[in-house]
């Protein structure tokens, strides 16, 4: 098989869909002020990433040391938790719906690269965890994927395609284990 250099600097210029003053400003609020366990109120999180473009709803809970790449890409919707050491790496949409759960240490991955091409090209795609999903702590869910409604990523888990509402999914890549029952309280 011969041998072909990926040509990493020719890459098209990618859009993040922001002046470069507003992503430069933007890192550096990121880096001092989610990223860090310094100051852990969620009520001063939403506000800041209402003013940087995010739609977020009501009684969001955002821990310390979230890492959001593009808050002008984000949109959470009511009462939902985003756990501690969370990366949203949204370079396309990210959604949350209503009553979603992000445990610790998931990872949202809405980009990769095109290892057929000599370019390396840059592959995006969005992102939609729906009312009630639930990706467990150290989750990976790839570009493209949609957590349908009340679906479990079990911890530690690979979500590389989507998954069926009320579906509890495991593994690398992450494969249906069960239905998900959900009882009364």
């Amino acid at each position: 098989m011969p041998h072909t250099r990926l040509d990493l600097f020719k890459n098209p210029e990618y859009d993040s869909g922001a002046a470069w003053p507003k992503r430069i400003i933007w890192f550096y609020v990121n880096a001092c002020i989610f990223k860090t366990s310094l100051l852990p109120f969620s009520s001063f999180k939403t506000f800041l990433l209402r003013t940087f473009g995010a739609q977020i709803g009501k009684g969001v809970v955002i821990k310390p040391c979230v890492n959001i790449k593009y808050p002008w890409k984000l949109r959470v919707g009511d009462h939902c938790w985003i756990g501690e050491e969370v990366w949203i790496d949204n370079l396309d949409e990210v959604t949350l719906q209503n009553h979603v759960c992000i445990s610790q240490g998931a990872f949202l991955l809405c980009g990769n690269h095109n290892y057929k091409k000599t370019g390396f090209d840059l592959i995006t795609a969005p992102i939609t965890l729906e009312s009630g999903a639930w990706a467990g702590a150290k989750t990976v869910i790839c570009p493209g994927v949609i957590m349908h409604t009340e679906c479990v990523l079990t911890a530690g888990s690979v979500a590389t395609k989507s998954l069926d509402a009320f579906g509890i999914y495991g593994g690398n890549p992450a494969v249906k284990l069960r239905d998900r029952f959900i009882e009364e309280a």
